[in-house]
Parts: C-alpha cells; structure tokens; sequence
C-alpha cells in the first residue's frame, strides 16, 4: 500500500461476522492503510460467525462486548485503549438487528417487544457507544466516528420493517452527538448510507434480490460494493475528511439523486 492514510490511528470495528460482512472488509482495508485494530461484536455473533480468524489474520485482538451494554462497552473501551496502546482515533458501528423482519412480521403487525429491542441494537446503541467514550475520554482529539445506515430513514422500503425508523434514529443520533464531540474533542460523527449489499444479514430481508436488481438498474454507476465501501469508510476515517461532520453520506452510485432511470424499466 503507497498511501497508509491511517498509519499510527487506533480504532474499533463493531459488527464483523463473516467475509460478507461490510465490517470485515473496512476492518481489512483499515490494516492494509496502517492502522491498529481491536474487532467486536455480540457474544453470540462471536460463536455463530468467523470473526476470530479476522482476528489472526489482521494481528487484531477480538472482545466480546453487547452493543446495548454499557457496561461492555466500558470493557470494550478499556481493553482496546491497553491493547493499542492509547485513545481511540476511529469507531466503526456496524450494528443492526430486526427481530420482527427475522421473523417476517409485516410492518401493520410489529411486535412492539421486538421492535423495542430493534432500536435498541440498531440505534440506541450508537449512543450508547459514544456516550460512553464521551464518559471514559477514549476518543482522540479529531477522531472519527461512523455507523452505517440506509436510505430507508428517508424513503419507504416496505420489506424492510421498522429498520426503517431504527436508521432514522441513528442518523438523528450522528448530528446531535456530532454538535457535543465537535464542540469538546472536535471529534467527526457521520452516518454512511450503503448501496444494497449482499452481506449476511441484508440477504435475509424479504425480496432482497429483487431489490438488489432493481437499484443495479436505476443506479448510473451501479451498487456500491463491500470493497468500495470499505475505501471510504477509510478517508472518512484520515485526516483528509477532518472537516466533515454530522453528516449523512449516500455511497449509492446515484440512487438517491434518481427519479427513474429507461434501464430500470427495461430491464426490470
């Protein structure tokens, strides 16, 4: 690697559960750019997924930690601060869970249970994550910090439940906790809104493939891939995006600027 945007930075990847995994691939572009890494996620995720051979592969210790614990991310944060051996410049939360879309519960029919445990894995815990370092002073001065969202927040996507609302929720939660870090550690809070993606969990919503057509076509440049992602997700964690904050970032090929595109409705 010529450019290692990253050299010398500290972060935390949340979410990488396997090879589809977008975390996994940001995680792996991260290394390549220099930087030093711990990896986290869900226990069970931990046992259900691949994240410990990201782990080797990358020399990156992995720690266990709930989203929605504060009392983990307090470990989390501790742990990761000894281990690379000081604050963190950059956070990654790539968190999101529906227990009513698993179960396919139509949105007129929500377990409002479930939905309650949706926003709190999906969103609340992207406050959680930064209240807490706010709490423990473990964000560097000009750090970085991103969740991954989608345009659900401001469109109607009727597969895709109540995700819909835990996504506005975290792109709330990115300008407001934006305004308070930049006003004390000047400190980058943005949410990036992905292209559909084939990862694990973004397979499992009802019609996906469909879907995934139907944005290829009506995108001039096509879906954004894991791998293109993972690239930005890395500037937006350099010095070079240091002015950019509170902000809601479509990575789309042009999704969200179109009205309708002939190929769409020719290839449809």
């Amino acid at each position: 690697m010529a450019n290692q945007l990253l050299a010398g930075k500290r972060g935390i990847i949340f979410g990488a559960l396997d090879e589809n995994s977008i975390a996994w691939r940001v995680a792996e572009k991260c290394h390549e750019h220099g930087a030093k890494l711990t990896l986290t996620n869900a226990p069970v995720a931990l046992r259900m997924g691949k994240i410990q051979e990201l782990g080797t592969k990358l020399n990156s210790e992995v720690i266990p930690a709930d989203a929605t614990s504060v009392e983990d991310l307090e470990l989390l944060y501790e742990k990761s601060m000894e281990i690379l051996g000081g604050k963190i410049d950059f956070v990654l939360h790539a968190v999101g869970m529906s227990v009513n879309v698993r179960k396919k519960k139509p949105y007129d029919d929500l377990n409002y249970d479930w939905m309650q445990k949706s926003l709190d894995i999906s969103a609340i815990s992207f406050h959680k994550v930064m209240q807490t370092a706010v709490k423990m002073d473990a964000l560097s001065d000009w750090g970085s910090v991103l969740a991954l969202t989608y345009i659900a927040a401001q469109r109607v996507f009727p597969d895709y439940g109540e995700m819909a609302e835990a996504k506005a929720l975290l792109e709330s939660f990115a300008r407001s906790f934006g305004y308070h870090l930049g006003e004390q550690k000047k400190v980058r809070v943005n949410t990036l809104s992905q292209s559909p993606t084939r990862t694990t969990a973004g397979s499992g919503i009802k019609g996906f493939d469909d879907f995934f057509t139907y944005a290829e076509n009506m995108s001039p440049l096509g879906n954004a891939d894991s791998d293109s992602c993972a690239d930005f997700c890395v500037v937006l964690f350099s010095d070079l995006s240091r002015m950019i904050t509170m902000q809601n970032i479509y990575h789309d090929g042009g999704f969200s600027s179109m009205g309708i595109n002939p190929r769409a409705l020719t290839e449809s």
